[in-house]
Order: C-alpha cells, then sequence, then structure tokens
C-alpha cells in the first residue's frame, strides 16, 4: 500500500507511474485520497483542541468547587460535558474517514519502478536476455500431455475422478522427478544462503491483505469458509507474513528464506493448447525464496535472485529468457518484476516459469514491517520469486529432452532421481 505522505508530497510522479500501468481514473482517485487525507488531518486538530479545551475546563472544576464558586464550578462543568460530546462526535466522524481512506488506499496498485517499460500487455514487454540453444526434435516428438500418457507418469483423469480438472495425479517416475525437483531447487537455496523455511498452506484474511493478495485476487483464491482462510496461491504469503507487525534489528538484515509448497489457484478456468496438461493447474508445487531487505538493497538482491533462478535453469540445461514486465502486465504490488521464461521445443513457444520481484515499501507498509536504521524507522523492501515453479519446468525437461527411445533426465537431477532415462 502507497504510503499517505508519500502521495501527498509526490502527486505528479503517483500519477505518472498509475499512468504507465494504466490505472483507469488515476487523477480522480487519487484526487479522493488527498481529498479525505485533509478532511482527516483537519478532524484530527479539532478533535485535539477540543479535548485540550475539555481537559483544561475539567482541571479548573475542583479549583472552583474548593473556593466555594459553585455557579462557576456548574458552569465549567456544563462546558465540559459539551466538549466531550462534540469530541464523541469528532471521533466517529474520525474514524469514518480513516475507514474511507484506506478502502479507497487498498485500490491503488504500487508505482512502477522508472526503468518499467510502456505497454498494455504481455506483448509489450521487453526481453532482457536470451540464453540457451533451442533444441531440434525428431520427426514424431510430442507435447508433454502425449508423453505423460504415453510414458504414465501423469494422470489427468484419475485427478479428474478424485477432485477434479486441474488436479493431475504423478505417478512412478512422474512422481520421482516431482520429489527430485523439489529438492534440487530447495538445496540449491540452501547452497545461496537462503534459510529454509515450512510454513502453513493456508493462511487467515490478515496474512492475504498483507502481501497484497487481498482484496485484488480474492476470486483466485479457494476459500474455507467455515473457517475463514484461504489456501495460499503461493508460498510467498505465509513466509512474508512471518514478519508481520515485527521491527526487525538491523544486524538481522538481510532476512533469505526459501520454502517449498503446494500452491493452488482458482484462475485455471480457460481452456485451449496453450492450457493443456501441466501448461495451467488448480494445484502445483512451487519453491519460493523471499528476502527482506534494506532500500538501498533491493534492486542489487533483485538481481542477483534474476541470476539465482536463471542459474537454475541453466543447470536444468533449458533454454530460457529474461523479461522485464512493462506496466500494463505488472502485478498489482510490484515495482518492478522480472518473468523467466523456458522454450518449450514440442509447443514452440515460451512458457512462464517463474517471477522475480521487487515490491519496495509497499508489502512492508502493510504488513508493518520496519527496522530502526541509523536510530530512524524504516520500512523494508520486501521481494520475491519463483525458483522454481514446477508444472512448465516439467513440461519443458519431458519435451525437450524427448528422443526415440525416451526421456533424457538432465545431469544435474539424476542423483536426487535415480535415473537417468525415462522409457
Amino acid at each position: 500500500m502507497l504510503q499517505l505522505p508519500f502521495i501527498r508530497e509526490n502527486k505528479e510522479t503517483v500519477l505518472t507511474g498509475l499512468h504507465k500501468r494504466h490505472f483507469a481514473n488515476a487523477e480522480a482517485i487519487i484526487d479522493q485520497v488527498l481529498m479525505l487525507d485533509q478532511q482527516r488531518r483537519d478532524t484530527q486538530r479539532e478533535l485535539d483542541d477540543v479535548l485540550a479545551q475539555s481537559n483544561a475546563k475539567a482541571g479548573q472544576i475542583g479549583a472552583l468547587m474548593k473556593a466555594g464558586d459553585k455557579v462557576a464550578a456548574d458552569a465549567a462543568k456544563a462546558e465540559t460535558a459539551e466538549l466531550k460530546a462534540r469530541s464523541k462526535v469528532l471521533g466517529e466522524t474520525l474514524r469514518q474517514i480513516e475507514i474511507d481512506l484506506q478502502a479507497v488506499l487498498v485500490t491503488i496498485p504500487n508505482i512502477p519502478h522508472s526503468s518499467v517499460p510502456e505497454g498494455r500487455s504481455a506483448d509489450d514487454n521487453e526481453v532482457v536476455l536470451e540464453n540457451g540453444e533451442k533444441p531440434s526434435l525428431y520427426e514424431g516428438a510430442q507435447p508433454h500431455w502425449e508423453l505423460i500418457k504415453k510414458y504414465d507418469i501423469i494422470d489427468f483423469e484419475l485427478g479428474v475422478k478424485i477432485s477434479g480438472a486441474g488436479f493431475p495425479v504423478y505417478k512412478g517416475k512422474g512422481a520421482r522427478i516431482q520429489r527430485a525437483l523439489i529438492n534440487f531447487f530447495l538445496d540449491e537455496a540452501l547452497k545461496a544462503g537462503y534459510l529454509e523455511v515450512q510454513p502453513p498452506i493456508v493462511v487467515n484474511e490478515d496474512s492475504g491483505f498483507g502481501t497484497g493478495q487481498l482484496p485484488d485476487k480474492e476470486g483466485q483464491m479457494y476459500y474455507i469458509t467455515e473457517d475463514k482462510l484461504y489456501l495460499i496461491p503461493t508460498a510467498e504469503v505465509p513466509i512474508t507474513n512471518l514478519y508481520r507487525d515485527v521491527i526487525v534489528p538491523e544486524a538481522q538484515l538481510p532476512i533469505k528464506n526459501v520454502g517449498y509448497t503446494p500452491c493452488f489457484r482458482r484462475e485455471a478456468g480457460s481452456w485451449g493448447a496453450h492450457v493443456r496438461g501441466l501448461n495451467r493447474l488448480h494445484q502445483f508445487d512451487k519453491v519460493e525464496i523471499v528476502r527482506i531487505e534494506k532500500p538501498e538493497n533491493s534492486y542489487a538482491a533483485l538481481e542477483d535472485m534474476s541470476q539465482h533462478v536463471q542459474g537454475l535453469l541453466q543447470k536444468l540445461e533449458l533454454p530460457y529468457r529474461v523479461l522485464r514486465l512493462c506496466g500494463g502486465d505488472m502485478g498489482f504490488t510490484s515495482a518492478l518484476t522480472y518473468d523467466m521464461e523456458v522454450w518449450s521445443a514440442a509447443q514452440q513457444r515460451w512458457l512462464e516459469v517463474s517471477s522475480v520481484s521487487n515490491f519496495e515499501t509497499y508489502q512492508a507498509n502493510r504488513l508493518k514491517l520496519r527496522s530502526k536504521l541509523e536510530g530512524k524507522m524504516q520500512l523494508m523492501h520486501t521481494l520475491n520469486g519463483s525458483a522454481l515453479a514446477l508444472p512448465r519446468i516439467l513440461a519443458s525437461i519431458l519435451e525437450n529432452n524427448q528422443t526415440p527411445e525416451g526421456i533424457r533426465i538432465p545431469n544435474v537431477l539424476v542423483p536426487y532421481c535415480g535415473f537417468d532415462r525415462i522409457d
């Protein structure tokens, strides 16, 4: 959530950023925020003045009674009662203004970093780099949704039977390669200095609000009505919320956490080749890296996280590219996002496998995540990234490494899998 003083002091900068996002009605919404903010401050000043007068009058009553001036004492009591009634009305008015102000503030997305390109959609994202050689497959090569049936390693029909569409059953070597990928990703994060945590996979409303999934993505999350809990769409939510309402000692910075969780998203509702098989699921596995950084270090940390994810893709021998997302394609809470996409040789298209983002103070303001730096309390910068999400990684491994004799397992995964080929 944007900070009120920043909006108040940098209105044009805020509007420029919102226009880069193509955020509708930016001027009207920012003007509404500033109007409510002025009303809040005016009401607070008036309330403070009334309370000061009330306290002063109350202090006079005892002295008047002691002096035997009952008439004046009674008049002071009457004035005090009127001031208390006035303060009650002002207090209620102030609370309502704050509620109205908060309701508008949570609808405003983060301001993009200056390096974010202009654009409205994914077509306008900037290609930062491309790495690796796209494989040439043999005649008769198949997409992964055919390969998994051929080698009997993932069963979508069983998943439909048990749960519904978008909940696959991994079995045999399919289950083992899933476990191998998770352990490989976790081990690589530990080598890079991340602390592993295993968080809950359900969160409360405060946690969803803290990282910005609520109210922005409420319709995309599975909700447990009776308990008022949400299944997590990403481990970003519970891991970042470990630090909600926390003042982090400077000596503990930076904080680097990694966690594996299953993830749940209701958005997988469309049909077509672009979402067939593992391309989009309701439930999937993901390893997430999360960092809490001093503001001056966060963009260096973002580049480090990008390099970490790229290193995973290189070790998996997957051709990939890095995109800098344009203003119109960025997530609601992000200031700058890099997407990593791998080349799917059988589908002949790029598949997104990771987003690495810097949220600057946007999440920290919601979370009240601070540290005392140089004697001053400051909001921290939060960052996270997929390192990595499994479904499309597995799809690309299966497709890019298929041969007439079977599917080759990338060398780095063989010790984790215990086999070097699916046949």
